[in-house]
C-alpha cells in the first residue's frame, strides 16, 4: 500500500452538504466531538476547512469576513490563511486545518478515522 493510500484509509470523509449551501465568501459549521469545524467557500468556489477557533482568543472564525483565501476573526480582526490556518504577520498562531474535496457539487471534509 502506498503512503497516499494509507493516508486515505486513515481518514473518514464527512459529507458537509452541497456547495451551494455554503454562502460565497462565508462559512457553514459542522459539529465534531473534538470541536466545531468551519467550512469556508471563497468567491471563486474554493473550499477550506478549519477548526472554528481563532488562535488568538478562540473567536468563531465561521462568523468572520472572508477575503480572498483569508478570514478575519470577528473578535479582534486577526487574519487567518484558509489554506494553512496560520495567522498573518504581525500576529502569530495557528488553527487546525482539514482536507476538503468537492465531488459532483457535494462538499466533504476529511476527519480522522
Amino acid at each position: 500500500m502506498t503512503a497516499a493510500a494509507a493516508d486515505e484509509v486513515a481518514l473518514r470523509w464527512q459529507r458537509v452538504g452541497l456547495l451551494s449551501e455554503i454562502p460565497r465568501m462565508g462559512a457553514k459549521t459542522l459539529e465534531h466531538p473534538e470541536g466545531r469545524i468551519a467550512v469556508f467557500r471563497t468567491a471563486d468556489d474554493q473550499v477550506f476547512a478549519l477548526n472554528d477557533a481563532c488562535p488568538h482568543r478562540g473567536g468563531p472564525l465561521s462568523q468572520g469576513i472572508v477575503s480572498g483565501c483569508r478570514v478575519y476573526c470577528p473578535l479582534h480582526d486577526w487574519c487567518i490563511e484558509l489554506d494553512s490556518g496560520k495567522a498573518v504577520a504581525p500576529d502569530e498562531g495557528l488553527t487546525g486545518t482539514l482536507a476538503t474535496r468537492v465531488t459532483d457539487n457535494v462538499v466533504f471534509v476529511a476527519l480522522p478515522a
